[in-house]
């Protein structure tokens, strides 16, 4: 536990708090027991009471927000407990009066509805948070006695008290129920709690027989018996265990296992909401008592880990459908706080026991996290929750167990949920670059980042970033080239500014290669593209086009770098050898700049070029013999780059005869490469050793390492540099394989009904004749006609990554109805005569299209 430090300061002081080194500045008369940063409890002094700073007055405030004792505690409780009862200030205004000052019952509400915030049970006193006790026991009755709950037809008034007899609608049986923790010299917390043993209540509720109760209680309006379950359920981390654990006397110790009857936490969950207002908040109380106690028990095991228990208990709170709403946040901040809190031993559990939640249960978590971080970064009524300051550990805890999930999720094959549904949209506001300079600054901008748990960003805002450090390094090398030229005393130029290409149409991929070569150093300045010979001005249309036709040249296949897969639909390295790799190292490049200068690219590459490509993301630093590019590959993963391969291995997995007398291979794979046939050896001595039935997952895992890997390593090697030389940046770490993807691709969902919607118009309005002709012509075309216009107009197949809404399409009038349809590609602007039907339009339109490229000047 952190000891607080504290200085005097004028009128106030100053505490530090000793986990992270936060300094807050602390009012004469008022003590602080929360760090606002880190969300840890400040230790107190040898008194019981939190630290006071120096020269603060005894006696200060007593109603501090933050230093509010327990509700119904005595003295000597409120000692043991002071540091923990900011959780349970939340609900002051609903707090309970004290019955006596020894003894506490949670008494249920004989109404069915309340408009007090108080529980009254009928005579007169009211519920209240149950105590605990020195040793961070609940405490909910004087004796130890066990409860016998006796089962019959008939209703009864009586309150639930040892030795009496309680008339449920529910069962037939006798059910005997242990009402307090056994606390004796064998079972309190020693210096080892791992040897401690916890005595468990019996409790055997079903979901019918709750579900018998909850009819009975709505019949006669009579809910002592389902408010009983629900607050003794919550009220401790024991009784969680003890209800919704398979077998109390069974550790489940395992990943795969978490012993949990996920059934039943469903259905008592999924009741909740629609039990009375008394309920619910009887349930908050007691999670509140819970959390208090479960940190006074992690005060006392210091850095001993949590009992699985204890993480099953965590992980039952987390599916609170309570915590979706403002009131709760206070309570869940605390919960999550605790979460993230843990160490990664608990947290690996954790992770996998989320891969078995219900994908319902886990997307609802996933919503609700999403909800608590908007709500504390954009709340719409800030008055209902705390001060920004006093709370900054609110949303790292949040995003931290969000990681939990997220970790579940890659875990999990297929995934549980898409990534795209760990986007938070809202963040698109923040100040990205501030995020993304805390993150890179750690010695300068110490404290927390979204760009540390990347899966929070969209790709929107990925990408923003990518660019805004793209334009960043624009801009220190443009600035090094007016240097040099100044140092040089040659007068400046608008073309240093730029990465200035010239090309030849009809020799585009060499000279491509020899401009490439030539302007290292220039690669990430704006790219300007001319083609020799032609009139043309390029503001983004020839740049387009460049990158269009040079991979349309490389991709070719008797061109022979890429092999083309018609089942996949793919394109993969080819593996025949080569005297350079210069062309390799030009197509990354290309994709290189194609993010730079947010061009979208016509290639298809598997998902696992782009894995490869991020392997790692940033290039080791002043080691060029590094390994770049090799990254483990599944079956799954092979067969979207060669299926039909992918299909034979697949049988030989499954195969139930014998492998090495009906198959008669080795650890050879044989390809033929411009004709001839080259073998070569999966392993040593690979010629010599067969494949057997117990050998057999070897040889495919080899065979699948040696085609991805090693038999195009010197090829994507320079591809791999080549796509770094350009995207050189650490923005690249927070990228997934998939949205690397879509940064070069683009988006290929289509929709011409929404390019409809962000259209213009210049000379025309949306309703003329020749406009709507235009839209009913384009709406009927197919799928592939659509893409053609759209590279027609725009020099792209493809839409930004934010969809449709992000472009820009401009409709042009020109009069003259013999002439074709003409684009200006870098405006996304279409020229079009007013046609005088829709028949004339649709065949100009069409012999525009397949009659699009170039400028027609040699």
């Amino acid at each position: 536990m952190p000891l607080a430090t504290t200085r005097s300061n004028g009128g106030g002081s100053s505490i530090t708090c000793q986990t992270c080194d936060h300094t807050v500045r602390c009012q004469p008369g008022s003590n602080r027991t929360i760090c606002p940063n880190c969300g840890n409890f400040y230790n107190r002094d040898e008194s019981g009471r939190p630290p006071r700073a120096r020269g603060q007055r005894r006696g200060g405030r007593r109603n501090d927000p933050e230093e509010q004792p327990l509700p119904d505690l005595d003295k000597e409780k409120n000692k043991q407990q002071g540091p923990l009862n900011s959780i349970a200030n939340f609900f002051q205004k609903m707090g309970p009066s004290r019955k006596n000052k020894h003894q506490r019952s949670l008494s249920p509400a004989d109404s069915q509805s309340s408009s007090s915030s108080l529980l009254d049970n009928g005579t007169g006193s009211k519920t209240e948070l149950p105590p605990i006790d020195s040793q961070g026991h609940l405490t909910t009755t004087p004796s130890s006695r066990p409860v016998s709950y006796r089962s019959d037809k008939s209703n009864s008034s009586t309150l639930l008290s040892p030795g009496r007899s309680h008339r449920a609608p529910s069962g037939s049986s006798t059910i005997t129920l242990t009402n307090s923790i056994r606390s004796n010299s064998k079972n309190r917390l020693s210096p080892n709690p791992i040897q401690s043993k916890t005595a468990y209540p019996v409790r055997t509720k079903t979901i019918e027989q709750i579900r018998e109760d909850v009819k009975y209680a709505k019949e006669n309006g009579n809910w002592k018996v389902v408010l009983e379950f629900y607050s003794t359920t919550f009220n401790s981390f024991v009784e969680i265990n003890a209800v919704f654990k398979r077998d109390p006397n069974k550790e489940y110790k395992t990943l795969e296992e978490s012993g949990l009857k996920l059934e039943l936490i469903n259905f008592v969950y999924d009741l909740l909401p629609n039990l009375p207002q008394d309920i619910q908040k009887c349930v908050l109380k007691s999670i509140i008592n819970s959390l208090l106690k479960d940190k006074k028990i992690e005060e006392s095991r210091m850095h001993w880990p949590h009992t699985k228990d204890d993480l099953r208990a965590y992980l039952v709170l987390l599916q609170n459908p309570q915590f979706e709403n403002m009131p709760t946040f206070v309570i869940f901040a605390h919960l999550l706080r605790q979460i993230a809190a843990l160490n990664d031993h608990d947290h690996h559990f954790l992770v996998h026991w989320m891969r078995k939640l219900r994908l319902g249960t886990f997307s609802r978590i996933l919503r609700r996290l999403h909800s608590f971080i908007v709500q504390r970064l954009f709340p719409t009524k800030p008055q209902d929750l705390p001060p920004l300051a006093k709370c900054t550990w609110w949303i790292p805890s949040a995003t931290k167990v969000m990681a939990l999930l997220n970790a579940a999720n890659n875990l999990s094959s297929p995934l549980l949920v898409p990534i795209s549904d760990f986007y938070n949209s809202s963040l698109d506001f923040l100040d990205l670059m501030a995020e993304y300079y805390t993150w890179q600054n750690p010695s300068h901008c110490s404290g927390f980042s979204f760009c540390q748990y990347p899966f929070i960003l969209s790709i929107s805002a990925k990408r923003s970033i990518l660019q805004k450090d793209s334009e960043q390094q624009m801009i220190i090398m443009a600035r090094r080239s007016l240097v040099a030229k100044v140092q040089r005393r040659q007068l400046p130029d608008v073309g240093m500014l730029f990465l200035n290409l010239n090309v030849r149409r009809s020799h585009i991929v060499s000279d491509s290669l020899n401009e490439i070569a030539r302007k290292q150093h220039d690669l990430k300045k704006k790219l300007k593209v001319t083609f020799m010979g032609e009139a043309g001005l390029d503001m983004g249309g020839l740049t387009k086009e460049w990158f269009l036709l040079l991979i349309r040249q490389i991709f070719q296949s008797d061109y022979g770098m890429f092999t083309y897969d018609k089942k996949a639909g793919v394109h993969w390295f080819s593996s025949a050898p080569c005297e350079s790799y210069q062309e390799f190292n030009l197509m990354g490049v290309l994709m290189g700049l194609a993010v730079y200068n947010s061009i979208n690219l016509d290639i298809r590459f598997p998902p696992c070029c782009y894995k490869k490509l991020l392997s790692p993301a940033v290039v080791p630093y002043n080691n060029p013999n590094a390994v770049v590019g090799v990254t483990p590959i599944t079956l799954e993963d092979f067969k979207l780059v060669q299926p039909g391969v992918a299909s034979g291995l697949e049988d030989l997995l499954n195969y139930e005869g014998d492998v090495e007398e009906d198959f008669c291979m080795t650890f050879q794979i044989s390809l033929t490469e411009f004709g001839d046939v080259r073998t070569v050896d999966l392993k040593t001595g690979g010629a010599n050793i067969p494949v057997t039935n117990s050998n057999r997952s070897e040889y495919v895992q080899l065979y699948i390492d040696w085609i991805i890997n090693k038999a195009i390593y010197a090829q994507f090697k320079a591809f791999y540099h080549g796509f770094h030389s350009v995207c050189a940046s650490n923005a690249l770490i927070m990228l997934r394989p998939q949205e690397v993807e879509m940064l070069v691709c683009g988006n290929p969902q289509i929709d011409m009904n929404q390019l409809r919607k962000v259209a213009t118009y210049d000379g025309y309005n949306a309703q003329d004749p020749t406009i709507r002709y235009f839209w009913d012509t384009v709406l009927s075309m197919t799928f592939d006609m659509q893409k053609k216009l759209l590279l027609f107009t725009t020099g792209s197949d493809r839409i930004p990554i934010g969809g449709m809404a992000e472009m820009t399409f401009k409709i042009s009038r020109i009069e003259g109805t013999d002439l074709l349809p003409m684009s200006h590609t870098c405006f996304n602007q279409l020229v079009l005569p007013a046609y005088r039907s829709r028949k004339v339009l649709k065949t100009k339109l069409v012999t525009a299209i397949h009659n699009a490229e170039g400028f027609g000047l040699e």
